[in-house]
Protein backbone atom coordinates (compact mmCIF):
# COMPACT_ATOMS: atom_id res chain seq x y z
CA UNK A 1 0.00 0.00 0.00
CA UNK A 2 2.95 2.66 0.54
CA UNK A 3 3.84 1.68 -2.70
CA UNK A 4 0.76 2.70 -4.26
CA UNK A 5 0.80 5.61 -2.08
CA UNK A 6 3.68 7.14 -3.48
CA UNK A 7 2.36 6.16 -6.88
CA UNK A 8 -0.26 7.94 -6.50
CA UNK A 9 1.52 11.11 -4.69
CA UNK A 10 4.07 11.19 -7.19
CA UNK A 11 1.56 11.32 -10.62
CA UNK A 12 -0.08 13.73 -8.44
CA UNK A 13 2.57 16.20 -8.18
CA UNK A 14 3.51 15.81 -11.67
CA UNK A 15 -0.37 16.48 -12.41
CA UNK A 16 -0.22 19.99 -10.78
CA UNK A 17 3.36 20.57 -12.03
CA UNK A 18 2.38 20.02 -15.59
CA UNK A 19 -1.14 22.26 -14.53
CA UNK A 20 0.76 24.89 -13.64
CA UNK A 21 3.34 24.60 -16.19
CA UNK A 22 0.51 24.83 -18.67
CA UNK A 23 -0.75 27.91 -17.27
CA UNK A 24 2.37 29.80 -16.79
CA UNK A 25 2.83 29.08 -20.82
CA UNK A 26 -0.69 29.89 -21.59
CA UNK A 27 0.08 33.99 -19.59
CA UNK A 28 3.36 33.64 -21.47
CA UNK A 29 1.52 32.89 -24.79
CA UNK A 30 -1.18 35.73 -23.95
CA UNK A 31 1.57 38.24 -23.16
CA UNK A 32 3.54 37.03 -26.33
CA UNK A 33 0.59 37.65 -28.28
CA UNK A 34 -0.47 41.24 -26.27
CA UNK A 35 3.26 42.07 -27.12
CA UNK A 36 2.57 41.10 -30.70
CA UNK A 37 -0.57 43.34 -31.00
CA UNK A 38 1.48 46.13 -29.51
CA UNK A 39 4.33 45.49 -31.80
CA UNK A 40 1.83 46.11 -34.93
CA UNK A 41 0.29 48.90 -33.37
CA UNK A 42 3.79 50.75 -33.15
CA UNK A 43 4.84 49.36 -36.45
CA UNK A 44 1.65 50.94 -37.91
CA UNK A 45 2.11 54.15 -36.19
CA UNK A 46 5.63 54.18 -37.61
CA UNK A 47 4.33 53.67 -40.83
CA UNK A 48 1.85 56.83 -40.46
CA UNK A 49 4.93 59.03 -39.32
CA UNK A 50 7.18 57.80 -41.83
CA UNK A 51 4.95 58.32 -44.26
CA UNK A 52 3.78 61.95 -42.42
CA UNK A 53 7.69 62.53 -42.76
CA UNK A 54 8.03 61.95 -46.22
CA UNK A 55 4.84 64.29 -47.26
CA UNK A 56 6.48 66.72 -44.93
CA UNK A 57 9.64 66.69 -46.24
CA UNK A 58 7.98 67.11 -49.97
CA UNK A 59 6.40 69.70 -49.08
CA UNK A 60 9.97 71.81 -47.70
CA UNK A 61 11.01 70.30 -51.10
CA UNK A 62 8.48 72.33 -52.94
CA UNK A 63 8.38 75.45 -50.42
CA UNK A 64 11.80 75.66 -51.54
CA UNK A 65 11.46 75.62 -54.93
CA UNK A 66 8.91 78.25 -54.58
CA UNK A 67 10.80 80.49 -52.46
CA UNK A 68 13.47 80.35 -55.17
CA UNK A 69 11.22 81.53 -58.25
CA UNK A 70 9.97 83.94 -55.76
CA UNK A 71 13.28 85.33 -55.17
CA UNK A 72 13.97 85.26 -59.26
CA UNK A 73 10.65 87.01 -59.46
CA UNK A 74 11.46 89.55 -57.40
CA UNK A 75 15.06 90.29 -58.96
CA UNK A 76 13.74 90.09 -62.64
CA UNK A 77 11.04 93.01 -60.82
CA UNK A 78 13.59 94.54 -59.41
CA UNK A 79 15.79 94.92 -62.95
CA UNK A 80 13.01 96.16 -64.79
CA UNK A 81 11.79 98.71 -62.26
CA UNK A 82 15.40 100.00 -62.93
CA UNK A 83 15.46 99.89 -66.34
CA UNK A 84 11.52 101.42 -66.33
CA UNK A 85 12.29 104.34 -64.09
CA UNK A 86 14.36 106.26 -66.42
CA UNK A 87 12.07 105.59 -69.03
CA UNK A 88 9.37 107.07 -66.86
CA UNK A 89 10.92 110.13 -66.43
CA UNK A 90 12.11 110.69 -69.88
CA UNK A 91 8.12 110.35 -70.75
CA UNK A 92 6.66 112.72 -68.45
CA UNK A 93 9.52 115.39 -69.55
CA UNK A 94 8.50 114.74 -73.25
CA UNK A 95 4.93 115.12 -72.17
CA UNK A 96 5.76 117.91 -69.79
CA UNK A 97 7.39 119.69 -73.40
CA UNK A 98 4.59 118.63 -75.63
CA UNK A 99 2.24 120.61 -73.45
CA UNK A 100 3.87 123.77 -73.00
CA UNK A 101 4.52 123.72 -76.46
CA UNK A 102 0.88 123.10 -77.29
CA UNK A 103 -0.05 125.88 -74.94
CA UNK A 104 2.72 128.51 -76.71
CA UNK A 105 1.11 127.72 -79.85
CA UNK A 106 -2.27 127.63 -78.69
CA UNK A 107 -1.37 131.47 -77.29
CA UNK A 108 0.37 132.33 -80.59
CA UNK A 109 -3.01 131.45 -82.44
CA UNK A 110 -5.44 133.56 -80.64
CA UNK A 111 -3.20 136.26 -80.77
CA UNK A 112 -3.18 136.13 -84.62
CA UNK A 113 -6.59 135.72 -84.94
CA UNK A 114 -6.65 139.19 -82.37
CA UNK A 115 -4.51 140.56 -84.57
CA UNK A 116 -6.33 140.35 -87.64
CA UNK A 117 -9.56 141.50 -86.15
CA UNK A 118 -8.15 144.66 -84.99
CA UNK A 119 -6.45 144.93 -88.35
CA UNK A 120 -10.25 144.63 -89.80
CA UNK A 121 -11.62 147.01 -87.26
CA UNK A 122 -8.75 149.55 -88.05
CA UNK A 123 -9.68 149.36 -91.96
CA UNK A 124 -13.55 149.60 -91.23
CA UNK A 125 -12.84 152.84 -89.34
CA UNK A 126 -10.16 154.42 -91.83
CA UNK A 127 -13.08 153.81 -94.18
CA UNK A 128 -15.65 155.61 -92.22
CA UNK A 129 -13.42 158.29 -91.06
CA UNK A 130 -12.19 158.97 -94.80
CA UNK A 131 -14.89 162.28 -95.96
CA UNK A 132 -16.99 161.85 -98.60
CA UNK A 133 -17.03 164.24 -101.95
CA UNK A 134 -18.60 167.36 -101.51
CA UNK A 135 -19.19 167.94 -105.35
CA UNK A 136 -23.02 168.70 -105.80
CA UNK A 137 -24.17 166.26 -108.61
CA UNK A 138 -25.38 167.31 -111.88
CA UNK A 139 -29.67 167.39 -111.97
CA UNK A 140 -29.56 165.59 -115.25
CA UNK A 141 -27.10 163.35 -115.05
CA UNK A 142 -27.94 161.86 -111.44
CA UNK A 143 -26.80 158.37 -111.01
CA UNK A 144 -28.50 156.27 -108.37
CA UNK A 145 -26.75 155.93 -104.93
CA UNK A 146 -24.93 152.86 -104.60
CA UNK A 147 -25.01 151.34 -101.60
CA UNK A 148 -21.32 150.11 -100.45
CA UNK A 149 -21.78 146.26 -99.68
CA UNK A 150 -20.25 145.75 -95.92
CA UNK A 151 -17.81 143.87 -95.82
CA UNK A 152 -18.04 140.63 -93.71
CA UNK A 153 -16.73 140.50 -90.15
CA UNK A 154 -14.68 137.04 -89.89
CA UNK A 155 -15.68 134.68 -87.19
CA UNK A 156 -13.42 134.07 -84.75
CA UNK A 157 -13.35 130.09 -84.28
CA UNK A 158 -14.55 128.23 -81.43
CA UNK A 159 -11.26 126.51 -81.31
CA UNK A 160 -7.40 127.06 -81.09
CA UNK A 161 -5.41 126.07 -84.25
CA UNK A 162 -1.94 124.24 -83.22
CA UNK A 163 -0.20 122.98 -85.89
CA UNK A 164 -0.33 121.23 -89.19
CA UNK A 165 0.62 117.43 -88.93
CA UNK A 166 1.16 115.25 -91.37
CA UNK A 167 0.42 111.51 -91.22
CA UNK A 168 1.01 108.99 -93.73
CA UNK A 169 1.64 111.72 -96.32
CA UNK A 170 -1.62 113.21 -95.91
CA UNK A 171 -2.08 116.68 -93.97
CA UNK A 172 -4.14 117.35 -90.41
CA UNK A 173 -4.84 120.72 -89.26
CA UNK A 174 -4.51 119.86 -85.35
CA UNK A 175 -7.07 122.57 -83.19
CA UNK A 176 -7.82 122.15 -79.37
CA UNK A 177 -10.44 124.38 -77.10
CA UNK A 178 -9.16 127.29 -75.85
CA UNK A 179 -8.96 126.71 -72.67
CA UNK A 180 -7.46 122.99 -73.01
CA UNK A 181 -4.49 122.45 -72.26
CA UNK A 182 -4.86 118.42 -71.98
CA UNK A 183 -3.36 116.84 -75.20
CA UNK A 184 -6.76 114.57 -74.86
CA UNK A 185 -8.43 117.74 -75.87
CA UNK A 186 -6.48 117.87 -79.24
CA UNK A 187 -8.11 116.85 -82.50
CA UNK A 188 -6.42 116.18 -85.90
CA UNK A 189 -9.30 117.25 -89.25
CA UNK A 190 -8.77 116.36 -92.45
CA UNK A 191 -10.24 118.01 -95.70
CA UNK A 192 -13.76 117.25 -95.51
CA UNK A 193 -14.61 116.84 -91.39
CA UNK A 194 -15.87 119.44 -89.06
CA UNK A 195 -16.02 120.29 -85.41
CA UNK A 196 -19.25 121.95 -84.11
CA UNK A 197 -20.25 124.07 -86.93
CA UNK A 198 -16.97 124.76 -88.71
CA UNK A 199 -16.42 122.51 -91.37
CA UNK A 200 -12.77 122.40 -92.66
CA UNK A 201 -13.11 122.83 -96.83
CA UNK A 202 -9.40 122.90 -98.01
CA UNK A 203 -6.37 123.04 -96.12
CA UNK A 204 -3.55 125.26 -97.62
CA UNK A 205 -0.24 125.64 -96.99
CA UNK A 206 -0.45 128.86 -94.78
CA UNK A 207 -4.42 129.32 -94.23
CA UNK A 208 -7.23 127.01 -93.17
CA UNK A 209 -10.72 127.32 -95.41
CA UNK A 210 -13.77 126.95 -93.18
CA UNK A 211 -17.45 127.04 -94.75
CA UNK A 212 -19.88 128.07 -92.15
CA UNK A 213 -23.42 127.66 -91.44
CA UNK A 214 -25.23 130.54 -93.15
CA UNK A 215 -21.97 132.59 -93.25
CA UNK A 216 -19.36 132.77 -96.00
CA UNK A 217 -16.42 130.72 -95.78
CA UNK A 218 -14.08 131.48 -93.43
CA UNK A 219 -10.21 131.92 -93.25
CA UNK A 220 -7.92 131.17 -90.44
CA UNK A 221 -4.28 131.69 -90.73
CA UNK A 222 -1.99 128.64 -89.90
CA UNK A 223 1.12 129.61 -86.91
Amino acid sequence: MRASTFQTLIVGLLCLAIASLSGGLYKQYQRVAELQRTNTQYQQTLDTLQRDSNALKDAQEKLQFALKDLKQMVDSGEQQANTLDPMLDQWAQEIQELRDGLAARATAADMTALRARLEHIEQQFLEFKSPPSTSPPTPSVTKPKQTARPKPVPLSPPFSVLSVESRGGERFLAVAPHDSRSLMDVRLLHSGEQLGAWHLKVLEPNAAIFAVATQPDQTVHLP
